[in-house]
């Protein structure tokens, strides 16, 4: 079953554009563990703040592209941007009307 996690991280003041860079920074190993799609977002209403959306062949998978040096790597490099807000939802997908 698919699997999608769609969440938003808070960044410390000024540090989204390098959250960002981080976040889209071209990874072919998570594709070939499995995701589908990696969408990384920013609204200037919340100028602090990145959205992720994801989408996963299956939690399994999500859960194994943790173990890629490079997603460890990237989550390294990234935790002294946050701030330590963050939150969002996990979910398997039942449907869609476009597949």
């Amino acid at each position: 079953m698919t699997f999608a996690n769609i969440g938003h991280l808070g960044t410390l003041p000024g540090k989204r554009d390098e959250l960002v860079a981080i976040l889209t920074r071209r990874n072919p190993a998570m594709a070939e563990i499995g995701c589908l799609l990696y969408e990384v977002g920013v609204n200037d209403e919340q100028p602090d703040t990145v959205f992720v959306a994801e989408l996963w062949r299956s939690a399994e998978a999500h859960r194994a592209s943790l173990e890629l040096s490079e997603v460890k790597a990237a989550i390294a490099e990234a935790m002294p941007l946050l701030s330590g807000e963050m939150g969002g939802t996990r979910f398997d997908v039942v449907g869609s009307p476009l597949r």
